[in-house]
Formats: C-alpha cells, structure tokens, sequence
C-alpha cells in the first residue's frame, strides 16, 4: 500500500462537505497549514472541526472560519483568534468549549476505542449542562465522550514512507493523540525519509495510524506572540 502522495490537494481530495476533521497542533506549532489550505481550496462546508485553540487571526483554521467552511468548532482556546471570537458571539458558528485537559483526553479515549470516561473537571459549571453525573468514592465525576473525526489533519517534523511520525517538542501537543483518533489519518512531515532511516525508540505515531502522508512544501516556522526582552 503506497502512503505517499504529492501534496496536501491530493491527500485531502476526498474529504467531503459535513466532514468531522481533527486538526493538529497548539498555537501556530504543529499545525498542518498545508492542509488547511486544500480543505480551504476544496470549498467543502458544514465541517466540524476538533482543534484546541483554531489557530490565530491570521493564520491557521481562520481561513476556513471566514470562508464559512466551519460549521461547528469543538475547542478549548478562542483568546487569539479574532474571527472565532466573533462568530461565536455572533451566534454563526456553533462552539462547544472543552476543557483543555478533556479535550486532550476525549481525543486520546477515541484514539484508544474508549467510548466514554468519567472527569471531576466541569463539575458544577456550565460544562456539565445535560452530561451524566455520577458519584465514585463520595465525589462527583461528569461524563465525557471520546472523540474521533473522520478525518485527522496532522503535521510532523519527520515520518518515513510508511507513515511513522516524530513529532518535535511543543508539536506533540495534540498531534499524536489526533493521529490515532481520525478514521483517515493524514500527515503533513517536514522531512520525508526512507523505511528504516527513523530510530524505531524515536517514534511517537507507528504507521499503522497513518494513511496517508506528504512531504510539505513550505518551510516557514510561524510564531504566534514575539516576546523580546527589554534592552
């Protein structure tokens, strides 16, 4: 079975309107922009789309956001992302804000076939409106759901042909726990070496996760807030 295709337009060409999509990353690092960017081209709508914090004003899940391509956003953050911020309080774009830890942890149970698991997180708060609610040991835990996407978008610094991924420092935020939660798993890889070239101890996704997987074209490193120090 090849995994390997030419370019993200050829990778994300299937994904239809109405599509659940899990897309990697946290802030502007480990985001597979390329991706996004074909889903944008593909002009398909009334996605649901798992991500922790949907990128930033300008870069990122926005460009599906003011496309209307987004029907309903699953998410922890909105803060750096003006046009998430103003959907949703426009009432737009349905938004169900997750806990980050939840969220974290709804993508990993969907991952591993858990259908569902019991969080004290929320308890108590609007996160918990119609949620089972049950007591272990004299406290309170809510019911949570895993999550899994037909699709998973995720970007990786290296992955063989066969689809094994290594994902770099703060790109391991979501992006492997997503790899195992997407029916159709894709992977954008910033380096793209031959079967047996990656130190098997290396690897954080193994292949069989993976469907599909292409080299990215751009090397740009986007930063979401500089931070200099006085002088």
């Amino acid at each position: 079975m090849n995994k390997v295709f030419p370019d993200a337009r050829a990778a994300c060409a299937d994904i239809p309107s109405g599509a659940t999509i899990l897309v990697g990353g946290f802030g502007l690092c480990g985001v597979p922009e390329e991706c996004i960017a074909a889903v944008r081209d593909l002009g398909v709508t009334g996605l649901t789309v798992v991500s922790n914090n949907a990128g930033t004003t300008n870069h990122g899940l926005v460009h599906l956001l003011k496309n209307g391509q987004v029907k309903k956003m699953m998410s922890s953050y909105v803060g750096e992302n003006e046009v998430f911020e103003q959907q949703m309080l426009a009432g737009t774009l349905e938004v169900e804000l997750i806990p980050q830890g939840t969220l974290a942890e709804r993508i990993r149970a969907g991952g591993a076939g858990i259908p569902a698991f019991f969080t004290p997180t929320g308890v108590g708060t609007l996160v918990a409106e119609g949620k089972e609610v049950r007591e272990f040991d004299g406290r309170r835990y809510l019911m949570e759901r895993g999550i899994v996407g037909d699709f998973a978008l995720v970007r990786a610094y290296q992955g063989d042909k066969l689809g094994n991924l290594v994902f770099r420092k703060t790109s391991r935020n979501f992006n492997p726990m997503m790899a195992t939660a997407g029916r159709v798993t894709i992977a954008e890889v910033e380096q793209l070496v031959e079967p047996g070239e990656i130190d098997p101890d290396l690897v954080h996704t193994p292949a069989i996760f993976v469907q599909r997987i292409f080299l990215r074209k751009s090397t740009e490193k986007l930063i979401e807030r500089r931070t200099v120090r006085p002088r």
